[in-house]
């Protein structure tokens, strides 16, 4: 009898719970600050013309390298045009590398086209956007090491495979180093140069960065699990 009064209280009291302020549907959101989002509008011009380039520059880059390396690797073009498939996995990596140089060109002078936000303008800020940017080198230099130039740069849609899966540091860490430790040099820059256009377009490259993952990933695992099947055939 005991037991089941305190279960009928128990279950009084997570009811009440449940129900406080009845439920998200009643909460009156007239009734939040805003202030911090109306200030953060008048930093951030989603219009101006430096920013919609670096938008269009940071959600390109993804789309062109994915978009030519299945293309290579449905139908040998670019190994065919340069002679061989390490040339034109070079070269490949070498316009990759450019396009990304222009990518962080066009932030910097995003950033530098839109005021500072004073809310950012602090010495706790910088220090952490400066400890997001050595994360965010640690694993881009660390990741391309493990990968060498090849593996970092979509060798394997070129038919340069890897002996083994990486497993080392970084990517026993996290999963795809590579383009989270770019997405933190990013915030980081954004953080050490109170620049809040910086951190929306550091959200923008991490957005794109996930949807590029969706498609690359499935795609790298069958070309692997091809050549498993070619080896237990052999």
């Amino acid at each position: 009898m005991l037991s089941r009064l305190m279960s009928g209280e128990s279950v009084f009291y997570r009811n009440q719970v449940l129900d406080c302020c009845g439920g998200l549907n009643n909460v009156d959101y007239s009734q939040m600050d805003m202030s911090v989002l109306a200030d953060l509008s008048r930093f951030v011009d989603l219009t101006e013309s430096r920013f919609c380039v670096a938008v269009i520059a940071i959600i390109f880059n993804p789309f062109f390298w994915n978009v030519v390396a299945r293309w290579e690797h449905r139908t040998r073009g670019l190994t065919q045009l340069f002679g061989g498939p390490y040339m034109a996995c070079y070269s490949l990596g070498v316009l990759i590398l450019l396009l990304n140089v222009y990518r962080s060109h066009s932030i910097t002078v995003a950033m530098k086209g839109q005021p500072q936000w004073e809310l950012l303008d602090n010495v706790q800020v910088y220090y952490a956007g400066a400890s997001l940017m050595a994360l965010g080198l640690l694993f881009v230099i660390s990741s391309f090491l493990a990968l060498g130039f090849t593996g970092t740069f979509l060798g394997d849609y070129f038919g340069i495979l890897m002996d083994k899966k990486v497993t080392g540091f970084p990517f026993n860490v996290i999963d795809n180093p590579m383009y989270w430790g770019s997405t933190a040099n990013y915030l980081g820059l954004a953080l050490m140069n109170a620049s809040p256009v910086g951190v929306v377009l550091a959200a923008v490259v991490g957005l794109s960065y996930r949807i590029a993952i969706v498609y690359e990933g499935p795609f790298t695992e069958e070309i692997y699990r091809q050549r498993s099947q070619r080896c237990k055939h052999k």
